[in-house]
């Protein structure tokens, strides 16, 4: 039951934020489901690309909710969605079958890295000047590689990625965060196949799986995630959310912080 709890917890924490930011939930939910396996005694030598994996999954749902709920606010644009979904899904591909072969460890030094730059851009507000408009399909599909590549190795919905770019690209701060949210469904439908094939004949995973899918983990957070997503979604769209922002950068930088630690040990 107290996992059931945790799960339950995480999955609104994170639908919530992937909702109010556009960012998919990832970089919360992968070191939280990362220690709470650990905690659940399973193999070390699983435990992170179990994280990985149950985090796109529950990212299929967390975006499915937050892109219904910004299309209702006119906030995606469906253009972009259509051009980048091609290189998206050839990118998450390569990313899962590129993580097959890098150790645990070397996962963890790459997520806590990446979450770094992710944190630092919100805290600075990094943000590019609208200085050009979007490419053409080479182009996008380039970017959709590129993310979608980046997105499955650290287990993201893209948003980090795509919103500076879509804003570089003169698409307004508030259409390219629901547009990231879109872009973050196709992003986990390629990473979620992925985690599941590359999985898919490793021993000594905990049952019940989906190759590095842990179901119960998926089921409670997805089932919170959903709900929260949508609210989050609907919050960004009512408030200043600038502030929050900060502070969310601040988390993000205390939990790359102790994953980094834990990855040098």
């Amino acid at each position: 039951m107290e996992w059931l709890v945790a799960y339950l917890l995480l999955g609104a924490l994170a639908g919530f934020l992937g909702g109010l930011f556009g960012i998919g939930g990832g970089t919360i939910l992968v070191p939280l489901l990362l220690w709470l396996f650990e905690a659940q005694g399973f193999a070390a030598e699983h435990t992170m690309h179990l994280a990985l994996g149950t985090s796109m999954a529950v990212i299929l749902f967390t975006a499915m909710a937050s892109m219904r709920k910004h299309h209702q606010h006119g906030g995606v644009d469906w253009r972009v969605v259509r051009r980048i979904t091609p290189g998206i899904l050839f990118g998450t591909a390569l990313g899962a079958a590129c993580a097959a072969y890098i150790p645990a460890h070397g996962l963890s030094l790459l997520f806590a890295l990446f979450v770094y730059f992710a944190a630092l851009q919100i805290l600075l507000d990094l943000r590019p000047h609208a200085a050009r408009h979007l490419p053409a399909w080479a182009g996008m599909s380039a970017m959709g590689v590129l993310t979608g590549w980046l997105s499955s190795l650290v287990s993201i919905g893209g948003g980090t990625i795509v919103i500076p770019f879509l804003v570089w690209c003169n698409v307004p701060l508030r259409r390219a965060i629901g547009t990231a949210s879109a872009i973050g469904f196709s992003v986990a439908v390629g990473g979620s196949v992925g985690y599941v094939l590359i999985g898919w004949q490793s021993a000594g995973l905990p049952s019940p799986h989906l190759g590095y899918v842990y179901l119960p983990a998926l089921l409670w957070v997805a089932a919170a995630s959903m709900s929260s997503a949508s609210w989050g979604a609907r919050v960004a769209h009512q408030i200043d959310i600038r502030l929050l922002r900060k502070a969310f950068a601040l988390l993000l930088l205390g939990l790359a912080t102790k994953m980094l630690l834990k990855s040098m040990l």
